[in-house]
């Protein structure tokens, strides 16, 4: 199917603005050569006229004054006189021949005479008819004073010359200079705009296979450097949307995971209750212990769901306030006695008594929490997690550092990520829901506080913090 002209194309709107700008310069061209030619011509042959009057009125009295007037009579094709008051030649005293040049016309000096008296720096100029040649000319008149007090007259007298023939010339060239421009400017400017448009055309295209869902689509470069940068863009978010994909689907196939899991025990245990232990005090205590514990375990998914939503979405409001982190610090890991009691966890504080920072206790307290509670996840064999507080002055850096396997340097950017797992394996977690540190690196951001993570293979990993003491 043929493709309608898109009148608002790039490629369009490029081929029409260089037509118009091609027959611009053919219409002031046009203008400039024929139109203001003569305008044009009558300007300069004054402009010039009136140039060699200015000049030799400064030379007369010079001893070769004689010389330049005929110099200057036979190169630029003017008549240049001396007149005294009857409108006689007395300079030059010899020309072609003669021994003065023909008398003025009386009217045509007087109107002369009358033209010098009335200004004021005894100098005009101005455009007559020659009655003798019937032709226009530019007359130049200045007042030439001498020590006698009598007054000479500077005549210069110049044709100008009929630019008709020239126009008609300029016309049929012109005519012919425009066809050819614009033939060209029609064939180049379309080849121009195809050029120039067809790698923004190519970009669309690429991104209309990107907007389907398409993420190993490659954006091609083209000539010119914005388009270049246009395209590493995009490539570059080609590769982020791929990613977010990914991680989307991991989320999806992850919270479904952790969704399943205690909905099926809660199912299960009820269904025991119905069926098994309903007449049995003690088993139906433990069943209803199991619904409770895996309910609170989808509560906490929720509010932490809901939690890292608001602080992506900038929704919740940074309260600063001076705290204690340390007695904040061991509030939390009295919610961890469970742990230290039930499954032999240890937790190792190392702080002074007291330390205060400046931030949101309450968020603060859920970073700490989270980041105690990544750490049980993933400790080692002894169950064993470091807390470092330390006061450097300015800003207080708190540590939470495991016993565990470790995280390869490749993934340490990762794991603030949504449900990013090391080596991409879920697993139910012994506390927590999977969504801590993207909570942790959200409430760190908002405080503008420096954060970061420190792992060697085998050997453990260490979460930090800082905060503000001022």
């Amino acid at each position: 199917m043929k493709k309608r002209l898109d009148i608002k194309s790039l490629k369009f709107k490029l081929w029409k603005y260089f037509v118009l700008f091609a027959a611009t310069i053919m219409i002031i061209l046009w203008l400039l050569q024929i139109v203001f030619l003569n305008t044009y011509y009558k300007s300069m042959k004054a402009n010039e006229i009136k140039k060699i009057g200015d000049n030799l009125v400064l030379e007369y009295g010079n001893d070769n004054f004689e010389d330049t007037i005929y110099k200057i009579s036979f190169s630029r094709g003017i008549i240049i006189q001396i007149l005294n008051n009857d409108g006689i030649p007395i300079f030059p005293m010899n020309v072609f021949g003669e021994n003065r040049p023909p008398r003025i016309d009386p009217m045509a000096m007087e109107m002369f005479i009358d033209k010098l008296v009335n200004d004021e720096q005894g100098k005009t100029l101005y455009t007559t008819e020659d009655p003798r040649l019937r032709r226009p000319t530019i007359v130049y008149g200045a007042i030439l004073k001498e020590k006698n007090g009598e007054n000479l007259y500077l005549y210069i007298n110049g044709l100008l010359d009929p630019v008709d023939s020239t126009t008609s010339v300029l016309k049929n060239q012109l005519i012919i200079v425009t066809i050819i421009s614009l033939i060209l400017a029609i064939g180049l400017s379309f080849i121009i705009a195809t050029k120039i448009s067809r790698p923004i055309t190519q970009v669309t295209e690429a991104a209309s296979v990107l907007a389907k869902g398409d993420y190993n689509v490659i954006f091609e470069k083209g000539d010119y450097t914005e388009i270049d940068n246009l395209v590493a863009t995009l490539n570059y978010t080609t590769i982020e949307l791929s990613k977010t994909e990914e991680l989307r689907r991991d989320l999806i196939a992850n919270v479904s995971h952790d969704l399943r899991t205690p909905l099926t025990l809660i199912k299960s245990y009820a269904e025991m209750i119905r069926d098994i232990s309903g007449n049995n005090p003690e088993k139906r205590q433990s069943h209803v212990n199991v619904i409770i514990e895996e309910s609170d375990r989808l509560t906490g998914l929720v509010n932490d769901i809901l939690d890292l939503s608001k602080m992506q979405s900038g929704l919740s409001q940074i309260d600063y306030i001076e705290f204690d982190i340390v007695k904040t610090t061991k509030d939390i890991l009295k919610r961890f006695l469970i742990l230290t009691e039930r499954d032999g966890f240890t937790f190792e504080l190392n702080c002074d008594d007291e330390i205060k920072v400046f931030g949101d206790e309450k968020k603060i307290e859920q970073v700490i929490y989270n980041l105690l509670s990544n750490a049980v996840n993933f400790t080692g064999v002894n169950k064993l997690v470091y807390i470092d507080i330390k006061n450097l002055g300015d800003y207080v850096q708190f540590e939470v550092k495991d016993t565990g396997k470790g995280i390869p340097k490749e993934e340490l950017n990762h794991i603030w990520d949504r449900y990013y797992m090391v080596g991409k394996s879920h697993k139910r977690a012994v506390i927590g829901t999977g969504l801590g540190l993207s909570i942790v690196k959200s409430i760190l951001i908002a405080h503008d506080s420096n954060f970061g993570v420190d792992s060697s293979i085998n050997q453990g990993t260490t979460f930090w913090f800082q905060l503000k003491t001022k």
